[in-house]
């Protein structure tokens, strides 16, 4: 059951050129390019925004946390004085 030879796949060409007929293939083909045009399109402009979004937090965090600790140690250091 590995990749289909030359004779099974005009077997398989035939098969679709009667259940779609000459004319509804060249449709077929060109709708389906669209859509993976579009799919790539998508995960192009999908990919910065995830790498973005999901940094901006983590920064904040780090600067919060970083905050907090320079308030802690100052404060205990003027309590100490």
């Amino acid at each position: 059951m590995g990749i289909p030879s030359g004779s099974e796949w005009l077997i398989i060409l035939l098969v679709v050129v009667i259940l779609f007929g000459g004319k509804k293939i060249p449709e077929l083909a060109k709708g389906l390019g669209k859509g993976i045009k579009n799919f790539k399109d998508e995960m192009k402009e999908a990919n910065p925004e995830e790498h973005a979004s999901s940094e901006q937090p983590k920064n904040t965090e780090i600067d919060k946390k970083a905050s907090t600790t320079e308030e802690h140690t100052s404060t205990s250091t003027t309590k100490q004085a």
